[in-house]
């Protein structure tokens, strides 16, 4: 058959995909697979039996039932959910905003794919725009977004070394506010791959160039507050009609019912739904009805606050254990933990991380190559070709056998290259 270039974009490689099949692969002649290569929230029991209960009370309630199964929402999704969103958030933060400033997508990635349609590529007279992503590595998803793949440019971050074979990465500004080409800002806060929470005064510092470029600071705010509330030090999220806030019901342990969520200005949500309109006629309901009674009873902040947090920052913590068990045969850093459901490891001298992911899965350990999280990156980075991301929300003894496994292979290589 005959395509038109639209199919290019997603008949190349994909980090993406890939990711996804390997949580479900298992590799021939494997008796035990270690899955701590997806993004697949963990199912916190007592989370789940929440959820059931309120899923339960829903089946019982015909109107209820009707509302989430059986009727269109309107194209900004759900009214009732995107109400109980914005009192919400307008009591917390104290934000000004109403219904009219949320939107929901079937997905935040899909929800990405839109924002980047709206703010990247051909622009007005045939100007070109980019997406800019100021502090990599970044989330994978954003990689392949656009047709061309130079309108998302990555910019290095600085790295820190910290004690304890810890590192963190920090933001650089230099240059930045001489980009005339700029569409949009885009972070992710807690970073995904890293668990990097960006410090607000960085935040305040890319909102105050996006402001002067007249573009969008989009942060993505998947593992962060209020909810899920996968952040471990002192941090606030911030919002103003500049600002675009994408946040999810993924990771509080919905990922299948796909419900993302953009609190932006008035005009941008509006562009939204005539898209979601446009594109499926109207979002699913499901998630929305689910969780739009926890937002209104607050219930969803004391799940956050005293299940979903405690339960992640202990896996966290306990990975980094394992990892100085483990990885002693090995030069490694563990980049800071302040975030997320995810380690990121750096092995210096590695050079291909490419080739532990394929020695690994040959093993059964299944791990996201570091190379991955560079959406854009345009001059080579020895760097990328050095770390890779664990997800540390299975099993202690899952976790710990993976690591040892990796500390194995990553050793052999390292030794290698040397």
């Amino acid at each position: 058959m005959q395509y038109s270039n639209f199919v290019r974009t997603f008949n190349a490689h994909s980090g993406a995909k890939e990711l996804m099949e390997d949580m479900v692969c298992n590799p021939p002649g494997i008796d035990t697979v270690y899955r701590l290569g997806g993004g697949n929230p963990a199912i916190i029991p007592e989370v789940a039996e929440l959820f059931r209960a309120e899923l339960a009370k829903i089946a019982a309630d015909s109107k209820r039932f009707d509302q989430m199964a059986s009727i269109y929402s309107e194209p900004l999704g759900d009214h009732h959910f995107r109400e109980a969103l914005a009192d919400l958030l307008r009591e917390e933060y104290g934000w000004p905003l109403t219904a009219a400033n949320v939107a929901l997508t079937p997905g935040s990635q899909l929800g990405f794919y839109f924002l980047f349609q709206l703010f990247g590529g051909v622009g007005p007279g045939g100007k070109r725009r980019r997406i800019i992503i100021p502090l990599c590595p970044e989330y994978i998803g954003y990689k392949g977004l656009l047709a061309d793949k130079s309108d998302v440019a990555s910019r290095r971050s600085v790295i820190h070394k910290l004690p304890d074979r810890l590192f963190k990465y920090g933001l650089r500004m230099d240059g930045l506010e001489d980009i005339e080409d700029m569409g949009a800002i885009v972070v992710s806060r807690p970073t995904n791959p890293t668990g990097n929470v960006i410090r607000e005064s960085e935040l305040a510092r890319l909102d105050e160039v996006a402001k002067a470029r007249n573009v969008p600071l989009i942060v993505d705010n998947a593992y962060g507050l209020p909810f899920p509330g996968m952040i471990y030090v002192n941090a606030s999220p911030q919002w103003n009609e500049n600002t675009i806030l994408t946040m999810s019901l993924s990771k509080i342990g919905l990922p299948a019912l796909r419900t993302g969520i953009v609190v932006a200005n008035e005009e941008v949500t509006e562009i939204l739904g005539r898209v979601n309109a446009l594109t499926q006629l109207a979002v699913g309901a499901a998630g929305a009805a689910l969780v739009a009674p926890l937002l209104e009873n607050r219930e969803l902040l004391r799940i956050a606050r005293e299940m979903i947090r405690p339960f992640y920052q202990r896996k966290v913590t306990e990975a980094v254990g394992f990892c100085h068990e483990t990885l002693t045969a090995c030069d490694y850093h563990i980049h800071k933990p302040e975030g997320s459901m995810f380690l990121w490891l750096w092995f210096p001298g590695l050079n291909d991380n490419r080739v532990l992911y394929r020695r690994l899965k040959a093993r059964g350990v299944m791990i996201l190559s570091g190379s991955e999280f560079f959406p854009g990156l345009r001059k080579a980075w020895a760097h990328s070709r050095e770390c890779i991301r664990i997800n540390v929300c299975g099993n202690a003894d899952m976790v710990f056998e993976g690591l040892r496994i990796i500390g194995e292979e990553a050793s052999r290589l390292q030794a290698k290259a040397a």
